[in-house]
Order: C-alpha cells, then sequence, then structure tokens
C-alpha cells in the first residue's frame, strides 16, 4: 500500500536551496533547465517541523557527536570516573561505528559521518558500559569487549534499529556497522523542480555605514546574491507497511493488525508539513513562506509514478502558471489512466483552483488527508 502525495506550490522571489557557490540550484529536465530544491533540503524542514508538531513522539539526532554529548555525559552520571568514561565510551563506539574508508570510522569520540541514534540508544549503550565497570573496575575494556562481540548482545543491538526515533521511521538511517544495521526510508522524495523554466536575476545589495554616511557612499558592504521565483513540483511516496513497521517493530506483512493510531498522527503530520512548510534561505531578506495551492493525495497498491513528467515541455511564463500547472497534471493523469488503467485505488484532492477533475471531488486540505487514511485502512 502506497500513500502518494503530489504538491504544487509558487515561490516569488526567493533563493530556495543554494548549490556550493552560492547559487540557485538547477536540473536540466525536458527541453528546459529548471529551478529545484533537493530532496535533502525539503526533508530537513519536513523533520523539524514534524519534531513541532508531534512533541510526544521520540525521534533521534543526527550528528557527529552523539558519543561526545549524549553517551559520555550519561556513563559520567553513572559515576564512571571521566577517563575511564572515556576510555570505555571510544572502545564502544569503535566497535559500533565502522567505516570503510577508515579503520575505526571515528576519530576520538566523534564519528567521521553523522549517524543516527535515539536517546533510548544512548542510555542503553551507557547501562552497558556501566555494567562492564561494575563488573571489572581494574580492567572494563577487556569486559566491554568480550560483550560485545556476544552473539545475544549483537543482536540487542541489531533489534535497537526500529526504536531511533521519527526521523528514522520515516527517512530511514544508513549506519556503516557489523552490529546496527540500517532503516530502510519507506518515505521517498524527488527533487522539487519548476514547472517552468529557471529564469533568475542577481540581486546587487549594499550595506550602509550609518556613521559614515558624511563620505562618498557610506557604504560598508556590498554583494550580490541569485534571486527566482517559480511553481514547483514536489512529489512524495510512503510505503505504507515499512513505516508501520517501523514505527512499531511488526514485519512489514502484518502492518494491517497493528494499532493504526500512532502511523496516522504520523501521515497526517508528514502531509501538512509537505503542503505547508518552506524551505529556503535568506528569510529575513525575501520572507519565502508559501504553501500549496494544489495537493492530490493517491492511495493504492499499485506501483506508485510520478506526475512530473506533465511537466517535460515547459510551461511558459506567463497568465495564471500555476493554475495551468494544475490542468497539466490532470490532462497527464487522465492520460496515464487511459493507457493503464486506474493507477489508485482512491484519490483526494485540495486545491484552491477550479475547473479540475482528478476523479474526485474538491476538499479542505483536513478532509482530504481524513479520506486518504480511511482509504489506507479501510
Amino acid at each position: 500500500m502506497f500513500l502518494q502525495i503530489h504538491t504544487l506550490v509558487s515561490y516569488p522571489a526567493s533563493l530556495l536551496n543554494r548549490d556550493d557557490a552560492g547559487l540557485a540550484k538547477r536540473i536540466p529536465f525536458g527541453d528546459a533547465v529548471r529551478l529545484r530544491v533537493s530532496s535533502q533540503c525539503l526533508k530537513r524542514h519536513w523533520r523539524e517541523a514534524l519534531q513541532r508538531d508531534l512533541p510526544d513522539i521520540p525521534d533521534g539526532l543526527r550528528t557527529r557527536h552523539f558519543f561526545t554529548r549524549v553517551v559520555l555525559p550519561l556513563v559520567m552520571e553513572k559515576g564512571v570516573p571521566e577517563d575511564t568514561a572515556k576510555t570505555l565510551t571510544e572502545t564502544f563506539a569503535k566497535t559500533v561505528i565502522k567505516d570503510k574508508g577508515d579503520k575505526d570510522g571515528i576519530n576520538g569520540l566523534k564519528t567521521n559521518q553523522t549517524v543516527l541514534f535515539g536517546r533510548r540508544e544512548g542510555e542503553y549503550f551507557a547501562a552497558v558500559i556501566k555494567d562492564s565497570f561494575d563488573q571489572d573496575p581494574a580492567n572494563p575494556v577487556e569486559i566491554l569487549k568480550k560483550r560485545l562481540s556476544d552473539k545475544d548482545e549483537k543482536e540487542n543491538l541489531r533489534a535497537m534499529k526500529k526504536d531511533t526515533g521519527l526521523t528514522s521511521a520515516l527517512f530511514g538511517r544508513f549506519v556503516t556497522s557489523d552490529h546496527l544495521s540500517r532503516v530502510d526510508a519507506p518515505v521517498h522524495v524527488a527533487h522539487a523542480m519548476t514547472v517552468h523554466a529557471a529564469d533568475t536575476e542577481m540581486d546587487y545589495f549594499t550595506a550602509v555605514d550609518d556613521l559614515s554616511r558624511e563620505e562618498e557612499t557610506g557604504v560598508a558592504h556590498l554583494n550580490q546574491t541569485e534571486l527566482g521565483a517559480g511553481v514547483f513540483y514536489c512529489y512524495v511516496v510512503v510505503d505504507v507497511p515499512l513505516l508501520v513497521s517501523n514505527l512499531t517493530g511488526a514485519a512489514e506483512k502484518d502492518w494491517k493488525t497493528q494499532g493504526s493510531e500512532l502511523p496516522r498522527q504520523v501521515l497526517a503530520a508528514l502531509v501538512r508539513a509537505v503542503a505547508a512548510k518552506s524551505p529556503g534561505a535568506k528569510l529575513g531578506s525575501t520572507a519565502p513562506y508559501s504553501r500549496a495551492e494544489t495537493v492530490l493525495l493517491e492511495a493504492g497498491r499499485q506501483q506508485p509514478r510520478t506526475l512530473g513528467n506533465a511537466f517535460l515541455e515547459a510551461l511558459p511564463m506567463k497568465g495564471h502558471v500555476i493554475r495551468e500547472g494544475t490542468s497539466r497534471m490532470e490532462n497527464y493523469l487522465k492520460r496515464i489512466d487511459e493507457m493503464y488503467g486506474p493507477t489508485s485505488d482512491e484519490r483526494f484532492l485540495a486545491t484552491i483552483h477550479g475547473g479540475v477533475d482528478f476523479g474526485c471531488e474538491k476538499t479542505t486540505l483536513d478532509k482530504a488527508i481524513e479520506g486518504v487514511l480511511n482509504a489506507i485502512w479501510s
């Protein structure tokens, strides 16, 4: 069972996502080069929105400093002397985190790559380290190494992969390790891109020195930055059985037998974040706060398919581009259905634009979310 989320959102002058040169990110597509917003950027902002909207659901930390700033303080709080705590924590980290590009994958207590762990994992790591110290305060390192090599302990660590928080349950976790296996991401996010050709300009700006106005210019700083405006198509797919599995620890095949309250709550918050959470740099100078004007939700068992190909031929930058984009999506969807048959079981549409027919009635976003969730769990 898949949930597909399609949105069209228009941003006036803004710089939503920059490349390494500070310019707006782009991608060639169809007959034109488009502005784009990377999936990584989108997921970062959605994650922040979900943490705010779902404060009661535990989340993980994506960081290089997990062992330094989470595990080590917990070990010391348990009464292990600082020097011994550092040695034991580093031993634990080097055993758990391995990297093909580095023998240990860790420099002291800081990992060479960001890793995603939950608070509960940190507490368990600290408890294992403290237990090793209690067994033999004179030689706890060997006790810890022996425990971490034990088959049962390896299974304990593997089992914890389902308890790394909301971010991991939604967007996955990749750890190059013998002990902590990866968590596959049930939420698949395409790079958002404009439905028309990229059209930008360089914005020249200055900062005036208030105490130098008597001089020739009074300018203390001058620079330029690229700004663009556009209508973006965004596409998200959720593998619902995998999401339920990640949230509950159950097998994917048993997803329908699990309680639906938590996954429904998470999916509803995710759809709202996709529709209403704006990514963007230069917040203070561009205020890039827009909401999707068209949101199409689909529930079905067939392989998902993007509607981005409706825009292989770029829309002209004239008239009401977002309304025309909605019509282009509608027309493409009908043609796909004519070729393959209905490609989803049920559809729900929330839009401010009239005159479109996606095979479902237009409604509010909240009612569309409720409808698609009911369809998933019907």
